[in-house]
């Protein structure tokens, strides 16, 4: 169910999101960086079904990067 103050001819059709501070979110909490990665995963899974409820018909995720490898 929309939220009544959505407009449905305002929802994009694709959406794009890039997973960044997992690692720094747990390090910060003093966890390691899988329990930061599982914690971004459970937020992207909410997020997703989210997007799909109020019918986002795409949903790019860029998720990893060679930058990381530094």
């Amino acid at each position: 169910v929309l939220p009544v103050d959505l407009d449905p001819s305002r929802i994009p059709r694709h959406v794009a999101c890039v997973m960044d501070g997992n690692g720094r979110w747990a390090k910060q909490r003093g966890l390691s960086r899988t329990e930061g990665h599982k914690a971004g995963e459970q937020a992207l899974l909410d997020v997703l079904e989210g997007a799909d409820e109020i019918g986002v018909d795409w949903f790019t995720v860029y998720a990893f990067s060679t930058e990381n490898w530094r």
